[in-house]
Order: C-alpha cells, then sequence, then structure tokens
C-alpha cells in the first residue's frame, strides 16, 4: 500500500499582487529569474518570528517538535563548528546557540540583534543551506523509494497546490504534469555534452500557463510562498526568455524605490553569458527553472522516539522543473520552427550526428 503523503499545513495567508510587492519578493523573484543562489545574498529579508515559522514549514520542518528541532540544532551546530575549525571564523554565542532558531533568521534580517550578528548569522545560515542539502540528497539515497513513487508523491503534493490555485481563483488556465519516458531520457543525454544521468532536471516537470503576462508574477511569488521555497531554486538552471529581470523593472515602476538595495545592481543580467537552450527556435518565449521540492519521509523512516539513525534528518529533497508562460506566449511557441516538434527534430539531429561522428549514418526508414 502506498505510504500517505506527509506535508506540513501552512498558516493561511493573502495572495500578493505585483503592486503590494517591495525588495522581499523582488529579490526572491529575482533569484528564480536568474538562476542565483543564496549563497550570494548579503542579508535576509524577515522581519517576524510567524514568517520565519511559516518558511520553516515550507521547509518541511516543524520546530515546535522536538525531533525536527534536534535535527536543526545539529545542523546549526556542524555548521558553527565548520567555520571555526576551517576558517577559524569567530561565531558570537548569540549566532551559535539562539534562543530559538527562527532567531538565526531575524539575525540575518537585521531584524534582531547588532549588526555584527547579522552578518555572521547570514554566513552560518549559508553553510546549513549547504549542509541541508547534503542531508537530503543523501537520505534519498538511503531509502528503499523508487523514482517512480518519489514522483507519485512529489505530483501529489504539486497538484494539491494547484488546486488550491484555483479554488483561490488565482489566473491559471492550464497546470500539466509529465514524466519522461526512457526515449526522451535517452536523448537528451546524448544530446547534452555532459552525458551524465544524474544531470537531467527534468524528469518530473511541470507546465503552467497564466491568463496573461501580468499574471506570471503573482503566480511565480505564491509558488514561493505555497509550494517551494524561494531558496531552493538550482542555480544555473533557469532559461529565462520571458521576463528578463530589466523588463520587470521597467513594467512596474514601483521597484525602482528598492533597486538601490538589490544584492546585485538592475543591471547585472545584461552582463550575463545566457546561451539558452540550443534546440528552441529563436522567438521561442518561456521561464524553466529547477527546484529542489523538500518532501518529508516520515512514512519511510521509524518513528522519532525508535529512530536510531546517526543523521535524523526527515526531510529529502526532489529535483522538479517548472516551466511558466502566459496564455498569448504559449500560442506563440506553438507556431513555426517553435512547435515541440521542430524542438524535437533538431534535438535528433544533433544526435544522430554525434553517435555517427566519423562512422556510417544510419538509413532513413522510409517503411
Amino acid at each position: 500500500m502506498k505510504a500517505p503523503l506527509l506535508s506540513l499545513v501552512l498558516p493561511e495567508i493573502p495572495v500578493r499582487t505585483v503592486a503590494e510587492m517591495g525588495l522581499r519578493e523582488l529579490e526572491r523573484i529575482r533569484l528564480i529569474l536568474r538562476g542565483g543562489s543564496v549563497i550570494d545574498w548579503r542579508r535576509m529579508h524577515f522581519q517576524t518570528r510567524d514568517e520565519v515559522d511559516r518558511f520553516l514549514r515550507l521547509c518541511q520542518l516543524d520546530l515546535s517538535q522536538p525531533h525536527d528541532e534536534a535535527w536543526a540544532r545539529s545542523v546549526l551546530a556542524e555548521s558553527v563548528v565548520y567555520l571555526r575549525k576551517t576558517f577559524n571564523y569567530r561565531v558570537a554565542d548569540a549566532v551559535a546557540q539562539p534562543t530559538e532558531i527562527h532567531d538565526l533568521f531575524l539575525l540575518a534580517s537585521g531584524a534582531k540583534g547588532e549588526v555584527r550578528h547579522r552578518r555572521i548569522a547570514c554566513v552560518v545560515l549559508k553553510v546549513m543551506h549547504v549542509i541541508q542539502h547534503i542531508e537530503g540528497r543523501d537520505l534519498l539515497f538511503r531509502l528503499a523509494i523508487s523514482e517512480a513513487e518519489l514522483a507519485e508523491l512529489v505530483t501529489e503534493r504539486v497538484q494539491g497546490v494547484a488546486r488550491e490555485m484555483q479554488a483561490k481563483g488565482l489566473p491559471v488556465v492550464e497546470f500539466a504534469h509529465s514524466i519522461k519516458t526512457q526515449d526522451s531520457l535517452v536523448t537528451k543525454l546524448l544530446a547534452k555534452k555532459e552525458t551524465v544521468a544524474a544531470q537531467v532536471y527534468d524528469r518530473t516537470r511541470f507546465r503552467i500557463v497564466t491568463r496573461a503576462r501580468e499574471d506570471l508574477l503573482p503566480v511565480l511569488y505564491y509558488l514561493t510562498q505555497w509550494l517551494f521555497p524561494f531558496h531552493l531554486v538550482v542555480p544555473g538552471q533557469t532559461e529565462n526568455t520571458l521576463l528578463p529581470f530589466r523588463s520587470v523593472l521597467e513594467e512596474n515602476p514601483h521597484f525602482e524605490q528598492v533597486t538601490h538595495r538589490l544584492h546585485l545592481d538592475k543591471d547585472y543580467e545584461a552582463r550575463e553569458d545566457k546561451s539558452g537552450n540550443s534546440f528552441s527556435g529563436n522567438t521561442y518565449r518561456a521561464l524553466n527553472f529547477v527546484v529542489d521540492l523538500p518532501v518529508r519521509m516520515d512514512a519511510h523512516l521509524p518513528a522519532p522516539h525508535e529512530d536510531t539513525r546517526s543523521r535524523k534528518g526527515r526531510v529529502i529533497i526532489s529535483l522538479v522543473e517548472f516551466q511558466i508562460v502566459d496564455q498569448e506566449t504559449a500560442r506563440l511557441n506553438e507556431q513555426g520552427e517553435n512547435a515541440h516538434d521542430a524542438y524535437k527534430r533538431r534535438q535528433k539531429k544533433r544526435v544522430l550526428k554525434r553517435l555517427s561522428q566519423g562512422l556510417v549514418v544510419p538509413k532513413r526508414d522510409n517503411s
């Protein structure tokens, strides 16, 4: 019998419109649009304990539970030891031994403590972020769960959020999922320069189509509030030909009042080398990004009081790709050279060329 999906209940909050968004929302959206990393950030943007608690629940951690609290404390302690041992870094007691784990996020945001504590808390949280990834990956490899079972758990969770979006009247006209077939995986790997199965990020993929272009940002931000924590976007795996950051600023002038406080200057993306997907048509437009979706695995683990593992994490992270596009762009993407069939033809042509390098090209079967 399939194990039940366990996910923490999140407190209800209102859907945020673009007009209501400020620096915090802009930074989080930008991180996804450019496929950046929170390791490059200088501060967080939390203001209250409740806000931090909700974020931790989105990460699938309930620190009111002793086992989750103990796990978080162990990750904190390991991070502090790493910094002190590797860099001889001085970690203040306020950061190394906070009253609550929540305090780390408030210190890193400047909402609590001294300025020097903000810098130290940021550094510690960055190390904790990396250790969290290592723990999540390690737990996934140790569990007796197949890729198909994991994909089912992930799909169930994502579709639950999709139903909530529909119930709340968000302007989404399509929310569909797909899982790559074996043939598609083989073709994609042969087309990539790095032929490694672990580098296929879109085995489980979700496509979201909004009613109009102006609905893209509210829907994207909603996902970071209800489905995946913004900091778990996979760096370097975003393909964004739909919403350049500069156009976000131009289309929403109220953001200009906070751009001077951004982690990166507003023209940073224009200086980056973005090659994109070589198989897509020249006018193809979409936002594709990959996230490490956290999933609680309590149903596959011993009860907390019976858990004798040395590492007691209970959350794995599963790679999931999302594509977001508006309805009109989706229509244009299916015309001419942008059509999916044309994309596949270009991809197969590249694969055949690589396979036949220096060999006789197989004859086409015209039967």
